[in-house]
């Protein structure tokens, strides 16, 4: 990414990896990869929930296109959301649905109708797209249907993954530089909770006797976590003890367990230890819903009213307002 102060960042290029290259290095991928061009067109997701049909009429049968809901959409705003709409179009016409702000799973539940002309050959396309108030609107995705095959099946419903627009022709931009990787891929073996339930019993046991009675897993736990996975380590003991409604205990026995051991007033709660990397996991788990409801309001519309603000032109280089 190319960052940008004062309008959208710029994307330089991107490194795709497939699962196969990653498998075929037991021990990790790791090297320069170089980077290709990104087409923001190509970079879609999600799926849209359809109904189409073939409704027979008076004097011609008419084509029937339900469009329901959508899940999984691309988020093109700063906000991390996209205000999605979707646009239909057959035999040159072009119908749109309404805009759903703020949403990646939208439902519109709208119902668009196209004369149909037996023996017709043209395509019915359904297009997502991001509204956009100043800049153009965003690429979502797009389905596109042989109507022909709606003639035999004569209805059709069901969720269908975005595609796609490579109707485009590529532009070459030349060498766009390499990125220097270093990625693995390893499986993870997730048991049932069941199988889980002795080792959570101890643990909610010790926790539960406190200082009172200390017990060696807590402090065994710590001594064999290494100092990259420690974070990790936090923030699934925190979350295990929050689900047992034992966080509180859990965070005071930790604090406990480190003043005892602790001789030096200026080594406590050094960034590095169980303790501490336990707190901030718990200041985010529990605090990020406080933040998103005070600050999000207020960060949204700062996004939203766009207003125009006062710079120092001494602070900002001739290229940024070029």
């Amino acid at each position: 990414m190319d960052e940008d102060a004062l309008s959208r960042d710029d994307v330089i290029g991107k490194v795709c990896l497939t699962r196969d290259t990653l498998a075929s290095h037991p021990k990790g991928f790791s090297g320069w990869a170089r980077l290709t061009e990104v087409d923001p067109d190509e970079e879609v997701q999600g799926e849209i929930h359809l109904r189409l049909e073939v409704v027979p009429g008076t004097r011609a049968c008419r084509l029937r296109c339900s469009v329901l809901e959508a899940r999984d959409l691309a988020p093109k705003d700063r906000n991390g959301a996209s205000d999605p709409f979707v646009r239909v179009r057959y035999n040159g016409r072009t119908q749109e649905t309404s805009i759903v702000k703020k949403s990646c799973y939208p439902r519109w539940n709208e119902t668009f109708e196209f004369e149909l002309e037996e023996g017709a050959a043209d395509a019915l396309c359904v297009e997502a797209w991001d509204w956009d108030l100043v800049s153009r609107n965003d690429f979502l995705g797009k389905v596109v249907f042989s109507v022909q095959q709606l003639w035999v099946t004569q209805r059709e419903e069901g969720w269908f993954r975005l595609q796609p627009d490579q109707s485009k022709s590529r532009r070459d931009k030349g060498n766009l530089g390499s990125l220097q990787l270093e990625v693995r891929l390893w499986d993870q073996t997730v048991l049932p909770s069941g199988c889980y339930q002795p080792l959570v019993q101890l643990l909610c046991r010790e926790v539960k006797l406190g200082s009172q009675s200390p017990g060696q897993l807590i402090p065994l736990i710590e001594e064999t976590t290494s100092t990259e996975c420690r974070q990790d380590v936090a923030t699934n003991l925190l979350k295990l003890f929050l689900g047992q409604g034992l966080a509180k205990d859990f965070l005071d026995l930790l604090f406990q367990l480190e003043l005892g051991r602790t001789s030096e007033a200026n080594t406590l709660f050094r960034s590095n230890s169980l303790a501490s990397k336990s707190m901030e996991s718990f200041l985010k788990v529990a605090g990020m819903r406080y933040l998103h409801g005070v600050l999000g309001p207020i960060i949204d519309r700062v996004f939203e009213e766009k207003k125009y603000v006062e710079l120092d032109p001494s602070k900002v280089e001739v290229k940024d307002v070029g």
